[in-house]
């Protein structure tokens, strides 16, 4: 299994645990930041991953969610090709970065790409047809891999 996790997922570990849904969040993207680390699944990326972690003007937060990006092998350098599919995503409402993350991750062939963006998950899932990767929230992503594999 080949997984995006965009930087609202690779922040959500260091936001805040007060409230209830973002320590459930944290806890899901830790968990499956572990099982990747045990080589159940890999973490794919991009630049734009790279270019959003150095922006972070907290240098504590931004060293420590920089760990959490994959191995270079892992990050999609980002081509004219991704550009152009950035730009079409953009046309019918991603805004141009995370238009360009979806690209990436379709480019990489992720099986899903995860954020925490609740409006980035919403467009997604209106805009499926016009998407070529799974889009979802950690949380309930995992909550729909668990009742598969319950299923069985």
């Amino acid at each position: 299994m080949r997984i995006y996790l965009d930087v609202s997922s690779l922040n959500r570990p260091f936001d805040d645990q007060g409230q209830v849904r973002i320590r459930l969040e944290a806890d899901a993207i830790t968990w499956i930041l572990e099982r990747m680390d045990e080589g159940d699944w890999t973490q794919v990326s991009s630049d734009m991953a790279t270019i959003e972690v150095t922006a972070i003007q907290d240098p504590d937060r931004k060293a420590r969610v920089r760990l959490l990006l994959p191995k270079s092998e892992n990050v999609l350098t980002l081509t004219q090709a991704t550009f152009e599919r950035a730009a079409e995503l953009q046309v019918v409402g991603f805004k141009p970065a995370d238009a360009v993350h979806i690209a990436a991750a379709e480019e990489a062939r992720a099986d899903v790409f995860l954020s925490c963006d609740d409006r980035l998950c919403r467009l997604a899932h209106r805009q499926q047809r016009n998407v070529g990767v799974r889009v979802a929230n950690p949380l309930d992503w995992l909550k729909e891999i668990g009742d598969a594999a319950n299923a069985r």
